[in-house]
């Protein structure tokens, strides 16, 4: 039986349920990341002993599952863009803002897909949007595609963040101070094509990356379905 199908037990003594142990560790993890998340710190913050917990939720990963189908319910927009493509980006950018504002989202994307009610909307919404346009097949290696990309693109972004905050260095900053040894290296003609990136190459922000890189993966899809309008 899943955490979702199970009932909950008594509140007494102290008021709880599984949305307000959720939402203690939600805190804790937006605070200090999954690391700062247990049991017995989520009992500790809600004023209840740990065992009262068990419960209610049996393991830890089992709280990890809750806790992104909580943010999952961040994800999906009041209304359903009519056009496939605007659904996808639409889905996909709301999936990349809620993970910057709870980073450890980014740890716990790509595994095994979640159960609960968000999380199954939001892989409805996924598949609705292309519902009709190909094959059973296209649509799910689609949808499978657009999720990759998401996925990586925003634990890329999101390691950037971390690493700025351990060094105290901005991207800019770190390059600056790794430009003297990238100079030498540039200057053996070992790497050209790397050469030309670094020297003419325009930066943009993680956002517009991501905005970019995703219409290219939109593109690509767009050639996938027969009846997909012009």
């Amino acid at each position: 039986m899943t955490v979702w199908d199970r009932p909950e037990p008594p509140t007494r003594p102290v008021p709880l349920d599984r949305e307000r142990i959720v939402a203690a560790a939600v805190a804790l993890a937006d605070e200090g990341g999954l690391e700062a998340v247990s049991l017995r710190k989520v009992a500790a913050r809600l004023d209840a002993g740990p065992m009262r917990l068990y419960r209610y939720i049996s393991t830890k990963e089992e709280l990890f599952d809750l806790m992104v189908d909580e943010v999952q319910g961040e994800i999906l927009p009041d209304e359903q863009p009519g056009d496939w493509r605007e659904a996808l980006r639409v889905l996909a950018h709301r999936t990349r803002q809620a993970a910057l504002r709870h980073e450890w989202l980014a740890d716990l994307l790509g595994g095994r897909p979640t159960l609960g009610p968000n999380g199954l909307a939001v892989t409805e919404a996924r598949l609705s949007a292309l519902d009709g346009l190909a094959g059973l097949d296209t649509v799910m290696r689609a949808v499978e595609t657009v999720g990759a990309y998401t996925t990586g693109a925003i634990r890329r972004e999101v390691a950037n963040l971390r690493a700025e905050r351990a060094t105290g260095l901005s991207d800019r900053d770190w390059q600056r101070a790794h430009g003297s040894h990238v100079t030498k290296m540039l200057a053996t003609g070992r790497f050209p094509a790397l050469a030309k990136a670094v020297h003419d190459g325009t930066e943009v922000d993680a956002g517009t990356s991501f905005a970019n890189g995703l219409d290219w993966v939109l593109d690509a899809v767009a050639a996938k379905l027969p009846q997909s309008p012009a």
